[in-house]
């Protein structure tokens, strides 16, 4: 229990560190992800007017494992293309605190194929 709390602690310290450099704009809003240890979510983040512009989660997918890569890669997928129907091409990637490897990594990966410029 304490190295899980410990982590989730050093990992907000680590989201909030790197919030002070990365701003959604209007123009270029925020790309959001958090994961859990089940499942993946992302959302486009306008910060300036404090609006949530589209969001994907591997719940509202109803993935069967939303814990792994090919999940990752689907929410990637599906996040771009309901940010590009917003009208929304150019992002800034806010990781969330997490490494950028793995399941954030993948996601950003499929995200930028389906369309995002980051």
């Amino acid at each position: 229990m304490y190295k899980k709390q410990y982590s989730n602690q050093a990992r907000v310290r680590r989201h909030i560190r790197l919030r002070k450099k990365v701003s959604g704009t209007t123009e270029r809003p925020r790309l959001n992800v958090f994961r859990s240890l089940n499942h993946i979510y992302a959302q486009v983040i306008d910060d300036q007017n404090g609006q949530t512009i589209a969001s994907a989660s591997s719940l509202q997918l109803k993935l069967k494992s939303g814990g792994n890569i090919a999940a990752a890669k689907e929410i990637g997928k599906a996040i771009a293309e309901k940010a590009r129907e917003k009208g929304v091409k150019k992002v800034v990637f806010d990781r969330g605190g997490f490494l950028y490897h793995g399941r954030v990594k993948a996601l950003a990966d499929a995200a930028r194929e389906a369309g995002l410029e980051f």
